[in-house]
């Protein structure tokens, strides 16, 4: 498991673009046959990719907990939230076994103790997003289709950020102790997400940004709002964002990606919103 400690936004000041890839981009998010993971001390907030191709693979087999969490399983102290951003495939949870299409989602509860993640068509295989962060009480599980999701329309085509913005593990949705999950997808000509840019102090995010079309990819900014600086991210790459830093993409053609946010709430809009003025 890969660990990130938290970096202090005076810091930040002073990094090189060598510096700045290495505390905050996730390059490696999937690999075939394994379960990656980058654990980040910014609201210990765990970003994983599971990619199964002809064998299963099972949580507890790929991590020592005991070690890497202090806990005698991976979810006994923790949530998880999974997207499917590939091909057709199923996650058993406790021995109960879950079919996720493309853009589905499950909810992971805490206490959870057998987590198995399946391929249905080696030739397509599933590509597994996840997010894990500490949890205090044991909700349900819950397999979210595009359906149920939370879905608004947003942007404007005169400012090339039409989007569509579905809320997986949000309030609205399912019951969670602090993890929120979703997908936004950029419409054809749009290019822009998150303008103008916001700030959310008491919650930090990652996006993993995929549909990246090949050739092309997405400079994501982040920073203080007048100290900013950019990661160029191609397909499949995520970016941790600090609770001080904004957020916001721009591609060379449309894309999506997925949001995890967590921390002191789970009030979709607590967020400074800023004018895009304030930006330097």
């Amino acid at each position: 498991m890969d660990v990130r400690y938290s970096a202090s936004a005076r810091d930040f000041k002073r990094y090189t673009t060598e510096e700045t890839r290495s505390e905050f981009l996730i390059e490696k998010v999937f690999e075939p046959e394994k379960i990656t993971a980058v654990y980040s001390h910014v609201d210990r907030i765990i970003t994983m990719g599971a990619e199964p191709v002809s064998e299963d693979l099972v949580l507890d087999e790929e991590f020592d907990s005991r070690k890497e969490l202090g806990h005698p399983f991976f979810l006994a102290g923790r949530e998880m939230g999974v997207i499917n951003v590939g091909g057709k495939g199923s996650v058993a949870v406790d021995g109960i076994d879950y079919a996720l299409e493309r853009l589905e989602g499950l909810y992971i509860p805490m206490g959870s103790r057998q987590v198995i993640f399946r391929a249905a068509d080696r030739k397509n295989p599933p590509k597994y997003y996840i997010s894990s962060v500490p949890a205090h009480h044991r909700y349900e599980v819950k397999h979210i289709t595009i359906d149920k999701a939370h879905a608004d329309e947003l942007g404007e085509q005169a400012t090339a950020n039409c989007r569509i913005q579905r809320q997986y593990i949000h309030p609205s949705v399912v019951d969670s102790c602090a993890l929120l999950m979703g997908v936004t997808s950029l419409k054809e000509g749009s290019v822009w997400n998150t303008m103008p840019p916001h700030l959310h102090d008491r919650r930090m995010e990652v996006y993993m940004y995929f549909d990246v079309k090949e050739g092309e990819f997405v400079s994501h900014f982040m920073g203080e709002p007048q100290e900013t600086r950019h990661i160029i991210v191609h397909n499949e790459e995520a970016v941790i964002s600090p609770s001080w830093s904004i957020h916001s993409g721009c591609g060379t053609s449309n894309f999506s990606f997925v949001w995890a946010m967590t921390g002191e709430n789970k009030d979709f809009d607590d967020m400074e919103r800023l004018p895009k003025a304030a930006l330097k």
